[in-house]
């Protein structure tokens, strides 16, 4: 469960402290006082997404850490390298202005990816939108398939459509009419002509390159080796550089018993003469090998040239030009080859096909089996909410897609209702009031998070358009949902705020022209208080105070009676 929840500089929350019990704990407060703030919070801690804009104006940072104690996710810790969290698990989050998201599991850095994944097995949000959801059927297959939890077939069912779906495609791609081939064979057959004309060799650019470099270059080229050449060997005037350390070396030898550095000296002016002699050998034979005439660097140009065009329309390598070729001579015998491929892929696509449908007819079954046990469910749970003449039945129709599948399955399913005795089945979203739709919704909240292992449900405002008797039933149900799970509630009902274990009051007020929200645990005599205020407003009368006194009363006689 929950049990610390520590904020810094988030939206008008400077800074707040909030110690959660287990049971049922609930937050009240004016609107606009931060209620939801503290739930966004929480959300930025469990890793849902957030934005720069929920960090205090001002403030270069904000941060969120909150303690999780009881029974924790260890299967998921352990996978993720904490393998002894002890009792508690502390998860922080920095939210920075530059869009860094700094995020810890007990001082251990993680990503928010991470941070996100355990946070759903800590923590459920029910938001006050989330009724809404209901309003589309395409939420519906969703939530069944949670309920039924069908994960493992709907996957196993999905890698055979995908299969399906990448044969359908190389079908496709094979099937083109008579003139479309055959202009397509006609392009392919041209440019391989093309490249195999050329006989490209994979380097030969570089290499032509490089020669017509030094071609270009070939007068200062063998300037610079018979300089060499002089320098090394000498001329009729003149002795090179071999000869005078070959001189060196002989009168060093000569020495060479007179000291150990004298031979070393000696051996050093050898090695020497060996280097130079091997330079003028290489510089003789470079000479003697390079052979220029312009009709060879006009061939070059001639060459490179045609290698260039060639660039422009298949690669700009000659490894991409012939890796392209490749591709043009598989493509040319796929064509050609395309009515048997097609014919042996047809004959795949039957055998996927009938794995497809049997697995999707699983999945169906599976699904027809849960939204029975569902329908049950969700009306014991609506007519604990004072709706006990209301029917509730999921409608599976076949898809109309190809071969009646898509992704999801072969079913279409959607919601049905009917609130009022006599009245016929019709979709949810045609007949749901408001006050009903929150109540259908916390119905099937209830009924998910009985079996999802989750210690804690936080519901921001899912009471939205209740009131009167059916108010008083869905804080019953709230208190009896908290005698298995800890349960946060942000709302506006007394009915519900009376019927908590712990009741936090959410203010905002002002201090040195900026604005503060405070969060306070209440005591009975400010229990007594805020409920009076939300039961008739600001002025409190003692007809107030006593209808707010009674409302304790009755929900400790609620609670007691369990």
């Amino acid at each position: 469960m929950l049990s610390l929840l520590h904020i810094e500089n988030i939206a008008i929350i400077q800074s707040a402290d909030i110690t959660f019990d287990p049971g049922f704990n609930v937050l009240t407060g004016e609107t606009g006082a931060g209620k939801s703030i503290v739930i966004d919070a929480i959300g930025a801690v469990l890793g849902e997404r957030t934005s720069r804009e929920l960090i205090r104006t001002g403030a270069k940072s904000a941060l969120v850490s909150a303690s999780f104690t009881g029974t924790l996710p260890v299967k998921w810790l352990a996978e993720n390298g904490f393998s002894d969290p002890g009792e508690e698990l502390m998860l922080q989050r920095e939210l920075h202005g530059d869009g860094r998201n700094v995020c810890r599991i007990n001082g251990r850095p993680i990503t928010v990816a991470q941070l996100r994944q355990l946070g759903r097995q800590l923590l459920n949000i029910h938001g006050q939108h989330d009724g809404q959801q209901l309003l589309d059927p395409e939420t519906h297959l969703g939530y069944l398939d949670r309920f039924g939890k069908t994960a493992s077939l709907l996957e196993d069912y999905r890698q055979a459509f995908g299969m399906v779906s990448s044969l359908r495609r190389q079908i496709a791609a094979l099937e083109m009419d008579e003139a479309e081939r055959s202009r397509r064979v006609d392009t392919l057959e041209y440019q391989i002509r093309e490249l195999e004309r050329a006989e490209l060799k994979p380097g030969e650019d570089e290499e032509l390159d490089a020669r017509k470099t030094m071609l270009r270059s070939a007068g200062k080229l063998m300037e610079a080796i018979q300089e060499a050449q002089f320098a090394l060997l000498g001329g009729e005037d003149s002795r090179g550089a071999c000869d005078l350390i070959s001189e060196a070396e002989g009168a060093v030898r000569s020495v060479a018993k007179l000291g150990p550095q004298l031979s070393e000296l000696g051996e050093k002016l050898t090695a020497l003469r060996y280097a130079a002699d091997d330079a003028s050998e290489t510089l003789r034979d470079f000479e003697e090998d390079f052979d220029f005439s312009p009709e060879e660097l006009d061939r070059l140009e001639s060459r490179l040239d045609v290698i260039y065009r060639l660039k422009k329309k298949y690669g700009p390598t000659v490894e991409d030009m012939l890796s392209y070729l490749e591709r043009c001579r598989a493509e040319l015998s796929q064509i050609q080859d395309a009515d048997d491929t097609i014919q042996h892929l047809e004959g795949e696509l039957q055998k996927a096909l009938e794995k497809a449908r049997a697995l999707g007819a699983k999945l169906s079954q599976a699904r027809k089996a849960a939204a029975a046990e569902l329908q049950v469910r969700i009306q014991e749970e609506l007519r604990q909410l004072d709706m006990p003449k209301v029917r509730f039945e999921t409608e599976f129709q076949p898809l109309s897609a190809q071969d009646g599948m898509d992704e999801t399955g072969m079913d279409q399913v959607q919601f049905l209702m009917s609130a009022n005795l006599g009245e016929a089945l019709k979709p949810i979203q045609k007949v749901a009031s408001g006050g009903e739709l929150a109540r259908i919704m916390l119905a099937l909240k209830n009924v998910l998070a009985q079996d999802d292992g989750v210690g804690s449900l936080i519901f921001d405002e899912v009471d939205t358009g209740v009131s009167g008797r059916a108010a008083q039933k869905v804080a019953e149900k709230m208190a009896d949902v908290a005698g298995g799970k800890q349960v946060l509630c942000v709302t506006h009902l007394p009915q519900i705020a009376a019927m908590a274990d712990t009741h936090f009051s959410v203010e905002k007020g002002e201090r040195d022209g900026r604005t503060y929200t405070r969060v306070e645990r209440l005591d009975q005599k400010g229990r007594v208080e805020e409920l009076a205020r939300l039961i008739g407003g600001a002025a409190l009368t003692p007809a107030l105070i006593k209808s707010a006194e009674d409302l304790l009363l009755q929900a400790e006689e609620y609670r007691s009676s369990k």
